[in-house]
């Protein structure tokens, strides 16, 4: 193998992503696969499940999990759906917000959204712990205040991470939900995701993404501009 070769090899993308949004709220629903081994997980599947398999079935990819980075109506009304159709387990979030996923039914009939479950992931994540999926893992970190169970996935790897309403590009979760704190977001944002490193890239649970060292720079609500 020359050397060029070599270097075609390590840059080769090792994972892929595609982007779903779903539901009137415009939540961006995520497939992340291991190129090597095509094995895939869904982030946050808030509903449109037809929708989903239809992406799943476009990639090509086999979906062995799906994750969830908080309890809010428009990012798991269709985890229980998802999870029956694939036979898959779910992942995620944080147990604090168990009291989000015991109603999610309660939550979905306040936006008339019919055909959601309540139901309860298979493995709670905390700070520290690791998830994989085919040759590639994460780190989860706890980030509190847009919910109290809010967790965002992070590949070192990759350099990239799925930061759920945590952040957004020039902007932050909204706070005033039950069990919302905008300092205690804040907190979560500048101790926790910005310290990774200003190349790290991410996607958010609605909207485009961007890199932490761009919203450090521009992002208002971190610049001081706005407070909450």
């Amino acid at each position: 193998m020359n050397e060029q070769t070599q270097t075609d090899e390590q840059t080769k993308a090792k994972a892929g992503a595609m982007i779903v949004p779903v539901t009137l709220f415009e939540q961006n629903c995520t497939i992340i696969w291991c190129e090597a081994t095509k094995k895939a997980v869904v982030i946050d599947p808030g509903g449109d499940v037809p929708k989903i398999l239809d992406a799943i079935k476009q990639t090509g990819v086999t979906v062995e999990k799906i994750w969830i980075t908080h309890g809010h109506i428009d990012h798991v009304g269709g985890a229980a759906e998802l999870r029956d159709a694939l036979g898959v387990k779910i992942e995620g979030p944080h147990i604090a917000d168990k009291h989000l996923l015991d109603n999610v039914v309660s939550s979905g009939a306040r936006f008339g959204m019919t055909g959601v479950r309540n139901f309860g992931p298979d493995r709670w994540l905390d700070e520290g712990e690791t998830v994989t999926v085919g040759n590639l893992s994460f780190d989860i970190y706890h980030c509190p205040g847009h919910s109290p169970g809010s967790i965002v996935f992070f590949s070192n790897e990759l350099r990239f991470a799925h930061v759920g309403d945590v952040l957004f590009a020039g902007s932050v979760g909204r706070t005033d939900l039950p069990g919302g704190s905008h300092a205690e977001l804040i907190s979560s944002i500048t101790t926790k995701l910005l310290p990774l490193g200003d190349d790290i890239g991410f996607v958010c649970g609605h909207g485009a993404g961007s890199s932490f060292g761009q919203e450090r720079m521009t992002n208002p609500f971190l610049t001081g501009e706005i407070e909450g």
